[in-house]
């Protein structure tokens, strides 16, 4: 009786203290459970990030339009250019011949189309002689009609001067007949619109601009990545000389999974972390656009999912984020450099996909326009001197 009754009591307190316990464990994971609901609604469920996302960025190619051995380079690799500032320097000389060869075959030009001009004027005053001459011949046997009846004239002077009439008539047949051909080869035009001027025109125009593309030039602004030619190299046009980074055109390619692009949408905020930094420093962006296709669907060897060994991965779909430039030229980044990337997908009203064409370009450079002012005051220059200023009326005047 006595033992029974002791241990009754305790069995009781195991008990209480069993629920308290159980109490205590339940409360815990309801806790924790309700901060897991929380923490999924507050963030999980808003955010979708990801570090498999890095620096991205143009690699503007830096190229020569004629070839020449390089005589001089104007930047090195880490170096700021500023577009239009010239980076490599070709040999001129065989250009520079070539633009006086073409400088002395306009003028060759010029003075055979004013011969061409003159010879033209030449032959419309000899029709205008032969015409003269026909109406003398045409005078002279209307007078030895009107006397041939009283015996003054006799049939052969008759004779004589319509032959006379006949051969000035010929005469001026031909005469106009070698005028056409001379007008045919001037046309309507002066000598210096006419298409042989034009022509050796063209010529020192095109030997011109080689003259001043041997003066290589950057086509944007920004910092020097990759410089691979070298003093003295014979290049030959379109070969690469070195690339340049605009660095206000640095973006992220973060690749996400593709069960995390359901809610993402173009110009969604993104907040990014670089590696470089730390998280002391926060880029903000916006979602410009996702990818068309998976890294695997682009990559030179495609996976291969038809054979008997596959198994599922999940694939990932680059994002391409744009940074806000303020803060890119506070804090530079580099082509390449790892980051971290979190989306704010709470609204995802937007579109997945861009809705209309581009308006602008993405990129454009006015280096390479060239103003052909000075070579065409040239050129008129050259035609003016050697006589085509001279016959600037057109044929037929």
């Amino acid at each position: 009786m006595d033992a029974s009754a002791g241990t009754a009591p305790a069995l009781l307190t195991r008990l209480r203290q069993r629920r308290v316990w159980l109490t205590v464990v339940g409360i815990t994971v309801a806790v924790v459970a309700l901060g897991a609901f929380a923490w999924w609604w507050l963030y999980a469920s808003r955010y979708q990030s990801t570090d498999d996302a890095y620096v991205a960025g143009d690699l503007v190619g830096v190229m020569s339009q004629v070839q020449g051995t390089v005589v001089s380079i104007g930047a090195d690799e880490t170096d700021r250019v500023q577009a239009g500032q010239e980076l490599v320097r070709l040999d001129a000389t065989d250009y520079r011949i070539a633009l006086q060869e073409a400088e002395q075959q306009l003028a060759r030009a010029v003075r055979q189309v004013h011969t061409v001009f003159a010879n033209r004027d030449q032959l419309r005053a000899l029709v205008a002689e032969r015409q003269a001459d026909l109406e003398r011949a045409q005078a002279d046997l209307a007078r030895r009609h009107a006397v041939a009846q009283s015996g003054a004239v006799s049939s052969e002077e008759l004779g004589h001067a319509q032959d006379a009439v006949n051969a000035a008539r010929d005469a001026l047949s031909a005469a106009e007949h070698n005028l056409a051909a001379g007008t045919a080869l001037v046309g309507r035009t002066g000598v210096a619109d006419n298409p042989e001027v034009r022509a050796a025109a063209t010529q020192v125009e095109r030997a011109w601009l080689n003259v001043q593309r041997t003066s290589v030039r950057a086509p944007v602004s920004g910092y020097v990545a990759r410089r691979s030619v070298q003093l003295g190299e014979r290049i030959a046009p379109g070969s690469p000389l070195l690339a340049i980074v605009p660095l206000e055109r640095l973006r992220v390619e973060a690749n996400f999974k593709e069960v995390q692009l359901a809610d993402m949408r173009i110009g969604q905020p993104v907040r990014v972390i670089a590696d470089l930094y730390g998280g002391h420093v926060e880029y903000h962006g916006t979602v410009e656009g996702l990818g068309m296709g998976t890294g695997a669907a682009f990559a030179l060897l495609p996976a291969q999912n038809a054979t008997g060994n596959w198994i599922k991965v999940v694939q990932r779909v680059p994002v391409r984020i744009t940074l806000e430039p303020a803060e890119l030229r506070e804090h530079p980044l580099r082509i390449g450099l790892s980051t971290r990337v979190r989306i704010d997908v709470h609204d995802s009203s937007g579109s997945a996909l861009a809705a209309a064409p581009r308006r602008e370009p993405v990129l454009a450079t006015s280096a390479y326009d060239t103003d052909l002012s000075a070579i065409r005051t040239h050129i008129e220059e050259i035609i003016r001197d050697n006589g085509g200023g001279a016959l600037a009326e057109v044929a037929g005047r």
